[in-house]
This record gives structure tokens, C-alpha cells and sequence, in this order.
């Protein structure tokens, strides 16, 4: 997509939103990537991706709505898509899906959750 995947992967300042619970969702969406990358054959990783995943979501959305942002749709519609492919995933998950899944994150957070900076 665009922006470099970080490795290991971990959260880094250059993905900060400003919003002290989001980087801290953000942060934990970081390490449940890097766990089912660590053990893809892990369930109770993948399952814990997808609640982390969810949750967090849940919280931006509802964020978004209080703020009446205006680029709520299109960025909502990234979410269910994005969740709708990881609630899909059986173990082992396979090594190019974890590479979409970082990639993905990366990419969300630098290219669509910037946008929402300072309007939330």
C-alpha cells in the first residue's frame, strides 16, 4: 500500500493519533498481530485479534459518531471489511494473511486514522 511495515512490529510514536485511548488500542492491536505471528497456530491468538480488533473499532466508531465526522461512512466501511476477513481466519493463519493484516494495520492507521487528527 504505502507505508513501510515496522519489524519487529510494535507500535511506534509515528503512528501516535493523539488520542491517548485509541494509540493505546492502537497499541494492543500491534501486539495481537505480532502474538498470531509469533504462534499461527494459536486459537486463543487469533481469537484474542479479533476482540482487540472489534473493540477498538467499537470505541473509534462511536468517537467518530459523538464528533459527527464527516468521514465516518467510507472509514467504518474499512472496518467491517477489514473484521469480516479476520473473523473468516482458521488456524494456522497463513504468513502472507499476517503480512496483509500488518500491512493493513499500518497503512489504516498512517492513511485513514491521520485524517481524523484534531476532529474528534
Amino acid at each position: 500500500m504505502g507505508w513501510e511495515i515496522p519489524e519487529p512490529f510494535i507500535w511506534d510514536e509515528s503512528f501516535r493519533v493523539f488520542y491517548d485511548a485509541l494509540d493505546d488500542e492502537h497499541k494492543k492491536l500491534f501486539q495481537a498481530v505480532f502474538d498470531v505471528n509469533a504462534d499461527p497456530s494459536s486459537g486463543a491468538a487469533l481469537a484474542n485479534l479479533v476482540t482487540v480488533t472489534d473493540n477498538h473499532f467499537t470505541h473509534e466508531e462511536k468517537m467518530m459518531l459523538d464528533a459527527k465526522y464527516d468521514g465516518y461512512p467510507p472509514h467504518k466501511e474499512k472496518h467491517t471489511d477489514f473484521l469480516g476477513k479476520l473473523r473468516a481466519l482458521s488456524t494456522p493463519v497463513p504468513a502472507d494473511t499476517i503480512h496483509y493484516a500488518k500491512d493493513w494495520l499500518v497503512n489504516h492507521i498512517k492513511g485513514t486514522d491521520f485524517k481524523y487528527k484534531g476532529k474528534l
